[in-house]
């Protein structure tokens, strides 16, 4: 059992860094509402690695949200800065997948690339190295 769940944080780290990848495809070409949803997806992976390491799931993407800031915020394991770069990418994915007419802005989404960056590789290096 513990192989397989090494098994998969791996494959989790990995659709991470591919699908911030996938993001900066979609920034090359324009396609911001598909690029903040692969950020927005890049991180998730990030923290399901990261929970699946120490034992913790949700089926849900709140749920989700919800363990990792309970486990990993709150204790100062990630820094509140990192934090609110999931948490907002967690909000602009739902408007710009569920609300009609959000139109998001290459200027605003740019600096999100970065940040989101290295929010995968602080969530990746805890994945790879911390046990709660």
């Amino acid at each position: 059992m513990r192989q397989r769940s090494g098994d998969f944080v791996s494959y989790r780290l990995d659709r991470a860094h591919e699908t911030l990848d996938e993001a900066r495809l979609l920034a090359d070409a324009g396609r911001w509402n598909a690029c903040v949803n692969r950020l927005y997806y890049a991180c998730f992976y990030a923290i399901s690695a990261l929970l699946a390491k120490n034992g913790l799931a949700s089926s849900k993407h709140a749920g989700v949200r919800s363990l990792f800031n309970r486990h990993y915020v709150k204790t100062g394991k990630v820094p509140m800065e990192l934090a609110r770069i999931y948490n907002r990418l967690f909000e602009r994915r739902q408007e710009g997948d569920y609300i009609d007419f959000v139109y998001f802005k290459e200027a605003d989404v740019i600096p999100w690339i970065s940040n989101a960056k290295l929010f995968v590789e602080h969530v990746s290096d805890l994945a790879r190295h911390d046990s709660t």
